[in-house]
């Protein structure tokens, strides 16, 4: 949402006998204060949001059987309603979030105060943190790849070397059907490379650097996935939002469709119901303590490193440098030390990363657990169509992703049931 341009010179406050200019304090307070009056009026004449999708599209969407559509134009005429409104939903929550970091940023640096809290019920903490200020000078290379690439400041990035190149290619095939333009492939060797350029998919290889490439070139699945910590923050030093995603990933819809850019990261969940992917209170019972024998503790599973949007802002930054300082410090685990980083509250000896997160809907952003051993199984689950599937949960990946695609693209309805709910 653009903001109204500066005129040149001091604003006048005119009265009867001539004008008083307002102090620049001033300035961004009225500014703040007319943001805020917007908001609520916008509020009390829609209270369910400006473009909100209309009650027939997301029963459609989520609940009603295909027969209770009485013809196929129906159908088509409501999935149409729906992508118009999930669209104007995404724009609408681009342009609060946008409005939200300019009030922010106008307000840093001021000895005043700026806001006052409201009445009860009313007050509500900014949760978006400001991007960066783009540097191309740290690559001017890459910095002119992603000006071709990315869809307003936005882009799929995956790392891959020649270990996965199968998969690479149902990969990027499905993301080119669906008709998503802005991806990226970083190829960790020169054939990756090559066999991208043969393709038509947009890739960048990097320049030279024995600390990854020793790594890139031979490394396994989790050895490759500890990269994408010190390669992607070139990518956000540039100023760009990025869609992090590994190989063994069906795309089915288009995600920037579906995100809510509140938040420093935006991940999908290894959970797989609504208690373990979004939290819950886990009683600990000690009976030998008596009376207070109850011990109450919040749980929640551990967000995918292999799929999380990230925005170019500073604790984005600080939590990738986080994390590759201790993989290169630690034999551990990328997942785990990502988590950790993430959730770990300052403490005594240790100052927390300030980063504000987001969980994704496990049925949108489906882990292959949720698939196999839900979804397939529930008859209303199954009409579902998600965005994204990943075959994290399984080691026979490829043969999966095949079945996904036959699946969900070629509506091929036994095509998953081959498969055991875990691995074998």
């Amino acid at each position: 949402m653009a903001l109204a341009g500066r005129r040149d010179g001091p604003l006048m406050l005119r009265g009867g006998g001539g004008g008083k200019p307002l102090s620049r304090g001033s300035r961004i307070a009225v500014a703040v204060a007319v943001g805020i009056a917007l908001g609520c009026l916008c509020a009390f004449l829609y209270p369910d949001g400006l473009f909100r999708p209309s009650a027939s599209a997301l029963r459609w969407s989520r609940h009603v059987d295909s027969t209770a559509c009485e013809s196929s134009g129906q159908v088509t005429n409501l999935k149409s309603q729906l992508a118009s409104s999930e669209r104007k939903n995404a724009e609408l929550r681009r342009q609060i979030n946008e409005l939200s970091m300019k009030l922010q940023l106008a307000g840093q640096g001021k000895e005043e105060t700026l806001y006052k809290a409201g009445p009860f019920g009313t007050v509500k903490a900014l949760r978006t943190n400001p991007t960066v200020i783009p540097d191309e000078s740290v690559n001017p290379r890459l910095a002119k790849i992603l000006e071709e690439v990315a869809v307003k400041k936005e882009l799929i990035v995956a790392l891959a070397n020649s270990n996965v190149r199968e998969m690479l290619e149902v990969w990027f095939t499905n993301i080119k059907q669906v008709g998503i333009p802005n991806f990226l492939v970083v190829a960790l060797d020169d054939n990756i490379e090559s066999f991208c350029k043969s393709k038509g998919v947009p890739v960048y290889r990097r320049d030279p650097d024995e600390g990854i490439d020793s790594i890139a070139k031979t490394g396994g699945n989790h050895a490759v996935s500890g990269l994408k910590f010190r390669v992607l923050r070139e990518f956000l030093q540039l100023g760009y939002s990025i869609l992090l995603s590994d190989i063994d990933i069906i795309f089915l819809r288009n995600p920037f469709d579906h995100l809510y850019r509140d938040s420093d990261v935006e991940s999908m969940s290894d959970g797989h119901n609504n208690m373990t992917a979004y939290g819950f209170n886990d009683v600990f019972d000690e009976p030998s303590m008596g009376w207070a024998r109850y011990a109450h503790t919040m749980r929640i599973w551990v967000y995918n490193s292999g799929f999380f949007y990230i925005r170019p802002t500073i604790p984005s930054i600080e939590l990738l440098d986080r994390v590759s300082y201790r993989l290169s410090h630690e034999k551990a685990w990328d997942q785990a030390v990502f988590n950790e980083e993430l959730f770990f509250p300052s403490r005594p000896g240790y100052e927390g990363l300030h980063a504000s997160r987001r969980t994704m809907d496990i049925y949108l952003f489906m882990n292959s657990k949720v698939l196999f051993k839900t979804v397939r199984k529930d008859a209303q689950l199954k009409k579902l169509k998600p965005v994204i599937v990943h075959l994290n949960y399984h080691p026979d990946k490829l043969d999966r992703m095949k079945a996904v695609v036959e699946f969900y693209v070629n509506g091929k309805q036994d095509a998953l049931q081959r498969f055991p709910d875990g691995s074998e």
